[in-house]
């Protein structure tokens, strides 16, 4: 691809907070994004982490884009928006957190005002529903999305994770989701307005409970135990000479090996230990013969020699080690740039690379107006390259009901739960998701339904698609798969780096037989650099970009509190499923297809950017903070009346200050003279939480959520996964309906919708297939072949079909 896929497309960015990161990862990917604030500056200017004076997530969230300051309370201000609005493709909106009195715009006049427009407003809550007026943070999302819950050391309070992951996951869904709205107005002629809330992005989005590898066994119980699941076993961390590492025994041929290497200890020959709750049940006699193994390696050698045996073994790198790996240098995560005039730092580059080139960062943030002159000009407000859809409404008219991806076809070799979640992008908008299964080396999901006929994780995540059994290790197999991607418009795939080149059936191989394709490759570590042949579990990424040295208590603490989630492959996927119809969009314009190629741990690292950022400009200043906001105070996780119930509080400002100190009775505290400041409340962190500690103790988490919230102070009751299901917000934005599948002995909950749009209809509900169950239906509709090739192919073992359905009894 010779230029960014977004070329020509022009976004206008409004949002102040939650959602910045959106409109970056379109800038990455190529797209004009014009930053419109008010002449004071954006409120997220002032948000900490700073370095002399710079604001480092502003400077992060912001960078690629240009600038343009709008007085929207004054008449001239709003019709220069409307202007801008004319010749715009896309808007992303979000409310200030100041809530300055006549600043917000309404999206149905400027949809008057461009019938074409794509307008995104991302709200803490959505545009609708009991919660709409309330003010959200980070942690008080992620309070209520059920994940809090399950975030910590059983017996002790819920565990806030790293700041940024939240917000980061909120801009990726909204990129998604107003790149999702544009191509179908490129086939319609037609904008919309699309209203996402950011708790059910995470709700739905970031570890879902009620989604793939989700915690959905557990959250269907009534009796929801207290306290956090006990998950530091599962991927435990032990000490070594310089350092930590984790491990992941999962196979039982990677406990085989990890038995061989112990010395074959009588005591854990019994076959009972090959199976993981085996193992786990011993974990207290178990462990200790590891970490004894591992006291006299280094990281290094663990992880060589865990390579060479097969066992998934991973360093756990602070955020300073991170910025100097080898490998991150030699992948390209990284990039030196400025973040202002004087101001040089290691910054991660982008998520993606595309065609062997980083979509990622080309110019720092815009100083405030910094483009006005540009952009405000007569032939600026009309870009003779823009995408505007004035021309395209007038000559392309289309079925609005018709889903995005309709007529779009996808080969799907993805995998366990980044495919699952990449390929149901595309199949719950429309497009023929091909799965291609392989009897011999089934779907890690398919492997974890513990005696049910079909595992909930691929009912919730092969949804939607088809499936055909296929012997790709056979030249037959590959060849047919050859032929089916003759016609195919994108295959996904996220194994080890040159797998697919291997089997002949790459980018470069494929491109020969149809230059349409679009091949987008996941891994672990991505294909440049010498972690790239590490196998690649998410406990393992998160370790090595220091995501699991951040997600702990404080600096003493030695455990790891991430145990229980699955995080980046959600987000990873939808990075991925994001930069794909970025090129489908590109592809619209130039006919070629392109390859894709994104690492789990570039996602995580993106995410962490301001962490890493700020390392990088003052080495050994990132500490773990557990969750003490070391910027704001009162705020974290505190404890109500009941058995293990939390509140979530965020004090952003004075005003917030003022209003938490009327709601709790304490006017007194607001003209006192240690605590007026925020400056003040960090510096006497005790003093500023005891009098709320003591009026939470009092209350529920939902009655001090409630009058926290009515006086507009940030706050969460921590919500568990039961909870979610009749939460009134969630009830009132209908998030949740049930999945049916007749290996399933009940129905599911599952997510409706992410976001909320005018026209693309909600998914649609087929119930995922089996291994193979479409083979023969797709090579005769597809390659044409008759009844008697067909019973050849399958005697031979290259096609394959499901075998007879288990009932579910």
């Amino acid at each position: 691809m010779a230029a960014l896929p977004l070329r020509g497309v022009r976004v206008l960015d409004l949002t102040d907070g939650l959602a910045e990161s959106a409109g970056r990862f379109l800038a990455d990917l190529g797209a004009d994004v014009v930053r419109v604030e008010p002449e004071a500056g954006s409120y997220s200017r002032g948000t900490a982490p700073f370095h002399e004076g710079i604001s480092i997530p502003f400077a992060l969230r912001n960078a690629n884009k240009r600038g343009v300051a709008l007085d929207l309370t004054a008449a001239e201000g709003r019709r220069r928006l409307i202007e801008l609005v004319r010749g715009a493709d896309i808007l992303i909106d979000s409310p200030r957190p100041d809530g300055v009195a006549g600043s917000d715009v309404d999206p149905a006049e400027l949809l008057v005002a461009n019938p074409a427009l794509v307008a995104v407003t991302v709200t803490g809550f959505g545009r609708t529903g009991p919660y709409r007026e309330w003010a959200a943070t980070e942690s008080v999302i992620y309070a209520l999305s059920g994940v809090l819950s399950r975030s910590g050391e059983p017996g002790r309070e819920p565990l806030l994770p790293p700041a940024g992951l939240v917000e980061y996951a909120v801009g990726t869904h909204a990129a998604w989701s107003a790149l999702l709205a544009y191509y179908s107005r490129l086939h319609t002629g037609r904008g919309q307005l699309v209203d996402i809330s950011a708790f059910e992005v995470i709700v739905h989005g970031f570890d879902p409970g009620f989604g793939v590898q989700g915690s959905a066994a557990a959250g269907r119980k009534v009796d929801f135990p207290r306290g956090r699941p006990d998950a530091a076993d599962f991927y435990p961390v032990f000490d070594c000479a310089d350092g930590r590492v984790r491990i992941c025994l999962l196979a039982k041929r990677q406990w085989r090996s990890m038995f061989s290497w112990l010395g074959e200890p009588a005591e854990f020959a019994d076959p009972v230990y090959d199976t993981i709750p085996g193992r786990f049940g011993a974990a207290d006699r178990l462990h200790p013969l590891i970490e004894k193994l591992f006291a006299s390696y280094t990281r290094d050698q663990l992880v060589a020699e865990g390579a060479t045996r097969g066992i998934p073994i991973g360093g756990v790198l602070a955020v300073g080690e991170v910025l100097t790996a080898e490998h991150y240098g030699r992948s390209g995560v990284f990039t030196d740039e400025q973040l202002a005039a004087g101001v040089t730092a290691r910054v991660p580059a982008g998520y993606a690379t595309i065609d062997g080139h980083r979509a990622g960062w080309r110019h720092p943030a815009p100083a405030v107006g910094q483009h006005n002159n540009e952009l405000l000009s007569s032939e600026s407000l009309n870009p003779a390259d823009s995408e505007s859809a004035d021309a395209t409404a007038e000559s392309v008219i289309g079925d609005e009901a018709a889903r995005p991806f309709d007529g779009l076809r996808v080969l799907d070799l993805g995998v366990i739960v980044f495919g699952a979640e990449l390929g149901r992008q595309f199949a719950d908008n429309g497009a023929d998701v091909i799965k291609v299964e392989n009897a011999a080396f089934p779907d890690g999901l398919r492997q974890s339904k513990r005696g049910a006929a079909l595992a909930a994780s691929v009912a919730w995540g092969h949804r939607n698609r088809r499936s055909i059994g296929l012997n790709l290790r056979e030249p037959e197999g590959k060849q047919i798969f050859r032929e089916l991607a003759a016609s195919a418009d994108v295959v996904l795939a996220n194994f080890k780096p040159g797998t697919l080149t291997s089997m002949g059936i790459s980018y470069e191989d494929l491109s020969v037989i149809n230059d349409k394709i679009i091949v987008a490759e996941s891994s672990a570590f991505g294909s440049v650099g010498p972690w790239s042949t590490r196998l690649g579990y998410g406990p393992l990424v998160r370790a090595a970009c220091g995501v699991s040295d951040l997600w702990r208590y404080d600096g003493a603490y030695r455990g790891l509190c991430d145990g229980s989630t699955v995080y980046p492959d959600h987000i990873a996927a939808q990075v991925s499923a994001a930069t794909v119809l970025a090129v489908l969009v590109a592809r619209e314009r130039s006919g070629r297809g392109a390859h894709i190629d994104v690492a789990q741990a570039d996602t995580a690292i993106m995410q962490l950017g301001e962490h890493l950022v700020s390392e990088s400009l003052a080495p050994g200043s990132v500490a773990v903070t557990g969750n003490d906001d070391p910027f704001a105070a009162p705020s974290g996780v505190f404890a109500c009346a009941g058995d293990d119930e939390w509140c979530v509080v965020s004090v952003r400002d004075d005003s917030d200050w003022g209003r938490l100190c009327a709601v709790i009775g304490r006017a007194d505290l607001v003209t006192d003279a240690e605590l007026a400041t925020a400056a003040g409340r960090i510096a006497n962190r005790s003093a500023a939480q005891a009098p709320l500690v003591q009026w939470l103790s009092q209350r529920t988490p939902t009655e001090a959520m409630t009058a926290l919230q009515d006086a507009g102070v940030p706050a969460a009751a921590m919500k568990r996964l039961p909870e979610l299901l009749v939460d009134p917000q969630l009830v009132a934005r209908s998030a949740y309906t049930s999945l049916e599948h007749p290996l399933l002995p009940a129905s599911l909950p599952t997510a409706s919708r992410v976001a909320h749009f005018q026209t693309v209809p909600d998914a649609p509900l087929r119930p995922a297939p089996l291994a193979g169950e479409q083979t023969r239906e797709i090579v005769r509709e597809l390659l044409s072949l008759d009844d008697t090739e067909i019973e050849r192919l399958v005697d031979a073992g290259i096609l394959q079909e499901s075998p007879e359905p288990v009932t579910a009894g």
